[in-house]
């Protein structure tokens, strides 16, 4: 197992977020986890990522406990996060943002053949490598983020919302290339509000409600329960 989350709390102030997630993911995996606005998804990944305290329970990476790491340390065991809202840094270049996405990497060459592959995914993102990040769409700011989250190497990519607010021909685009990004090795944990594509693209998946995990099944089965249908997917179609 690459990944397992096991009774995990965490809380803001007095307010508890997480009520004992219980998540498991394989190597080689794309895992969808769904739910509502407020339902924890964003503060699961922000736990895996370090960017929030655990107040109990278990992240373990290949059997590490990356509850007790930092921020930087989880990026360099190989885990790194393409944040809701993309977050990336308007008054820097296309480039500028990328070199910053490979800031604990040492190793030059690996750096130019990683950044190589992203323009590849990204083509859009080396015709506007001199641009400003503020400048680009939104379409082409989550390409920077992805991008940049990948600049890492990482054997975890988390995606929060890569979606959101893009245009439909855009979402296919970016879910296309997570697809080929899974291909070529990395493991995904994708959160996303259109939970009909992210089954699709996904292997398995966890709904959550209010900070738990209510439901976990193989993507196809999720995609078929009345439950999920009525709640997630606009009923059955």
């Amino acid at each position: 197992m690459l990944l397992e989350i096991k009774n995990l709390h965490v809380k803001y102030g007095n307010v508890e977020a997480l009520h004992g997630v219980n998540i498991q993911v394989d190597e080689g995996e794309i895992v969808t986890i769904l739910g509502a606005n407020g339902a924890g998804k964003s503060t699961t990944l922000l736990a895996i990522s370090g960017l929030v305290s655990v107040t109990s329970g278990q992240i373990l990476f290949r059997g590490d406990a990356l509850h007790r790491m930092s921020a930087d340390k989880i990026v360099r065991a190989g885990i790194t996060q393409s944040p809701e809202g993309r977050r990336v840094f308007s008054t820097l270049t296309v480039r500028e943002n990328l070199n910053l996405g490979a800031f604990t990497a040492n190793d030059p060459g690996r750096v130019r053949k990683t950044l190589g592959w992203i323009y590849e995914l990204f083509p859009r993102l080396e015709e506007r490598r001199e641009q400003l990040a503020g400048t680009l769409s939104g379409g082409e700011q989550q390409m920077l983020a992805m991008g940049r989250a990948l600049m890492a190497n990482p054997k975890i990519l988390l995606l929060d919302e890569p979606s959101l607010g893009l245009a439909p021909i855009l979402v296919r685009t970016i879910f296309d290339t997570v697809r080929e990004i899974n291909r070529s090795g990395v493991t995904v944990i994708l959160v996303e509000q259109n939970a009909r594509v992210a089954l699709k693209l996904a292997h398995r998946g966890y709904v959550m409600e209010v900070g738990n995990i209510v439901l976990a099944d193989s993507a196809d089965a999720l995609l078929s329960d009345a439950d999920v249908q009525n709640a997630y997917l606009g009923g059955k179609k």
